[in-house]
């Protein structure tokens, strides 16, 4: 298997997960909608509602960088690519991001390791309320310097025999 063929099997994988990721935005509205309903005329369950609704908000983060990062939708400078060359153009779409941003995810994947392991390991719970899985916060950000790190091998590769 090339390493085109393989990159292309991986970007499939990461777009599935990201497509059910988006999931995520629905019950993530719906606790931070129930917030005020919950303290103001329940008395209680918002502190509860925030917490979940924290951590459902770090994974739907790490998948929706991810995927701007694939569909190009961050912020970009086409103004000023508009006028490179082709040749440019394609060049800075192949290592683009394995220039800028890989170096940057493998950094965030060693020094969030360790933190991330020990929360995991401990299944920290949040401070103020110590209700469950606070731990997903902190793994989260591991989560998010994985996908990109592998969105820029994938960009790398898979167009590695287009060019």
């Amino acid at each position: 298997m090339t390493l085109a063929r393989l990159a292309t099997a991986l970007e499939a994988r990461l777009d599935s997960a990201t497509r059910w990721g988006g999931l995520l935005v629905l019950p993530l509205s719906l606790l931070l909608a129930a917030q005020w309903p919950l303290r103001d005329l329940v008395g209680a369950g918002s502190r509860q509602a925030n917490d979940i609704a924290q951590w459902i908000f770090a994974v739907y983060v790490a998948l929706a960088l991810r995927h701007a990062t694939h569909v190009r939708g961050h912020m970009s400078t086409d103004a000023l690519a508009a006028r490179y060359a082709p040749a440019t153009r394609r060049a800075i779409a192949r290592w683009g991001e394995a220039v800028c941003v890989l170096p940057w995810a493998v950094y965030v994947l060693i020094v969030a390791a360790a933190p991330s392991w020990q929360s995991l390991r401990q299944l920290e719970a949040f401070p103020e309320t110590f209700n469950p899985l606070y731990f997903i916060v902190k793994c989260s950000v591991w989560l998010l310097a994985l996908l990109v790190a592998l969105q820029a091998l994938v960009r790398m590769f898979s167009t590695a025999e287009a060019t």
